[in-house]
């Protein structure tokens, strides 16, 4: 018996503005950092809607001029996401939602196993902290 390979649907991107405010505004969001990726993450009651997990992938536009750098790098930390994602939905608690954003700090290139290291080891470092 096979297991299904671990997907990213619509339902776990964060979309809405006021989400967005939230995260970055209110007092209650926490940060971590393994250049060249920092993550803003804050925990809160489940709304019913969503998944209990959301993200959001932040490239500036002044770090890569070019959308299709911007868009390759945020492939590559999608991709790592979407590989390792069970070491933090695991570990939400029942009745809560995680809203995660990754934001790129670095303006050069990386390679995706050297993302994939840095991801996963950001998401170690929040579930633990969960």
């Amino acid at each position: 018996m096979t297991t299904a390979a671990p997907t990213f649907k619509k339902q776990e991107r964060i979309v809405s503005n006021k989400l967005i405010e939230t995260l970055f505004e209110k007092g209650d969001s926490q940060s971590l950092a393994a250049f060249p990726i920092r993550t803003v993450y804050a925990l809160q009651e489940h709304s019913g809607k969503g998944a209990s997990v959301q993200i959001l992938i932040s490239v500036p536009k002044k770090r890569f001029k070019h959308a299709v750098d911007r868009n390759r790098v945020k492939r590559q930390i999608r991709e790592s996401y979407r590989k390792h994602k069970t070491v933090v939905t695991d570990s939400v608690p029942e009745g809560k939602q995680l809203f995660i954003a990754f934001i790129w700090l670095s303006d050069r290139h990386f390679g995706s196993d050297e993302i994939e290291k840095r991801i996963v080891s950001l998401l170690r470092k929040m579930a633990d902290r969960l």
